[in-house]
């Protein structure tokens, strides 16, 4: 018998202190590195996108892969592409932890127009509100001081 699955995971993350440190003329580049990650995992990326501080990502989660490695890796290995590329001479690091969220199939349309529209998003609503709003939305328990 075959096993099924259907695993979405909303993920975002941000850069250290959330300092603007990701040109958005090299965003391209970056999203297209982190989908290569995310195929090589086995992986199905449906949507990326982001601002100058954060990145959300839609994508499907194997059932082989664990999402903490999964995250550590996006991570990691944007981490290292992103300073042996020379164009992020501002990034430091990403910031410690992230966000994961998991949606049914029926909502994948409506969280992909989501991450797409960020910077139209992001001009009415700075990347804390909208954090907040997404652990709130989610029935999450968080506390300030381990978030800003």
């Amino acid at each position: 018998m075959n096993s099924y699955r259907q695993i979405l995971y909303h993920i975002v993350f941000c850069t250290h202190n959330r300092e603007n440190t990701l040109p958005e003329e090299c965003h391209e580049e970056l999203y297209k590195y982190i989908w290569g990650i995310i195929k090589n995992r086995k992986g199905v990326l449906y949507r990326i996108n982001g601002t100058e501080n954060h990145i959300h990502i839609l994508s499907d989660l194997h059932p082989t892969v664990c999402l903490s490695d999964f995250v550590k890796e996006i991570k990691t290995g944007a981490n290292f592409w992103m300073k042996e590329s020379g164009k992020f001479p501002k990034f430091v690091s990403w910031a410690e932890g992230y966000c994961a969220l998991t949606y049914t199939f029926r909502d994948k349309d409506i969280i992909i127009n989501y991450i797409k529209t960020q910077k139209e998003h992001h001009k009415k609503q700075n990347f804390e509100e909208e954090y907040r709003t997404l652990l709130t939305e989610h029935g999450i328990e968080w506390d300030e001081k381990y978030i800003f």
